[in-house]
């Protein structure tokens, strides 16, 4: 039956019989074969056929859907009687964020191939619902993921880290030197809407002698007077930084621009385009440089949790492992702050 649903998933893949003929070293009419049995074991047809494609049915998705399980859990017990002894090896599927598989990731995998060179790791970067998908299904043997995943059997979550967003800056940003003038350089946001008009009216041109000392800004204030270098909409680093905005109170930033990378929008920053929230994580190199400040501003940083997930109980000794040595990562067990 086994290999039966191999075929099946394949041939689903690829949407052609060719293709997946090609792909598990099979003639075409053995695949016909296997996929004809497996209808006849579930009565039921699981695939359209026809000239140019294969399509499944409504029962053929119930299939696949059930038939990635079982052969995820199949390929995992192979291991875990593998791993019976003291060796440690095979593959090992790997899902995570962008910004721990960019920034963090490859640090413990090299200690992992350097310690245990014959396990075998492959990555993909996703989002945290589609990595804790293919984590339940079996085609990932754990993610690491930004939050906490919605609650799905089998899946297990396990708290690793916090993720600390900062708000960073070029060395010469206004904000850096607003900062460094005074201990104390933000004035708290009055929640009385009287004090609040009153501060608008001030701010305006024209309406405050020359000679009136200047207004101490509020968060907002300060945030909203300057253009912002945000991740594209739908990125889990554009809806951190959305969510801290709105935490903040910063509605109607100056201007924003977007870019397609985390690498990217560093690189506007440092040019003086503006200002940004990311993770500390992704500033080590840019922070040690001097490239970028940090700027300390009363409800930051923004924390997000850092999650690993699994979904069995029956873990390779590859898998124990790997996760040993995440819980071992200096950057995500030393105090906050900490730069390595």
């Amino acid at each position: 039956m086994d290999q039966q649903l191999r075929v099946f998933v394949a041939v689903a893949d690829k949407g052609h019989f060719s293709r997946a003929a090609a792909v598990l070293h099979m003639s075409q009419p053995a695949v016909s074969q296997h996929i004809r049995a497996l209808e006849e074991a579930v009565g039921a047809q699981l695939l359209e056929r026809s000239n140019k494609q294969v399509r499944m049915t409504r029962a053929g998705e119930i299939v696949y859907a059930h038939a990635k399980e079982i052969l995820g859990s199949y390929g995992r017990m192979q291991k875990s009687v593998e791993d019976l002894g003291s060796h440690a090896g095979g593959a090992l599927a790997i899902g995570t964020s962008p910004t721990f598989g960019e920034y963090i990731l490859p640090r413990v995998l090299a200690k992992l191939k350097q310690q245990y060179p014959e396990v075998e790791p492959s990555v993909i970067i996703g989002k945290t619902a589609a990595v804790a998908d293919k984590v339940r299904t079996g085609e990932l043997d754990v993610g690491i993921v930004q939050g906490q995943p919605q609650p799905m059997r089998p899946l297990r979550a396990e708290k690793l880290a916090d993720d600390r967003m900062v708000l960073v800056a070029s060395p010469d940003h206004p904000l850096i030197e607003l900062a460094d003038e005074q201990e104390n350089a933000w004035q708290p946001v009055s929640e009385d809407p009287f004090i609040r008009k009153v501060r608008e009216d001030l701010n305006r041109p024209g309406l405050r002698s020359n000679a009136a000392p200047p207004l101490k800004p509020t968060v907002p204030e300060a945030l909203s007077a300057h253009a912002w270098i945000l991740r594209e909409p739908g990125s889990g680093t554009r809806e951190a930084a959305d969510d801290a905005l709105h935490r903040l109170g910063v509605v109607s930033p100056a201007e924003i621009l977007v870019f397609g990378s985390t690498q990217a929008v560093k690189e506007a920053v440092i040019a003086g385009l503006g200002i940004s929230l990311l993770s500390r994580w992704t500033i080590r190199r840019e922070l040690y440089s001097g490239e970028l400040q940090i700027v300390d501003i009363p409800g930051l940083p923004h924390i997000r949790p850092l999650s690993i997930v699994t979904a069995s109980s029956f873990r390779t000794r590859a898998l124990d492992i790997f996760i040993e040595l995440l819980r071992q990562q200096r950057e995500l067990t030393g105090p906050a702050g900490t730069d390595v």
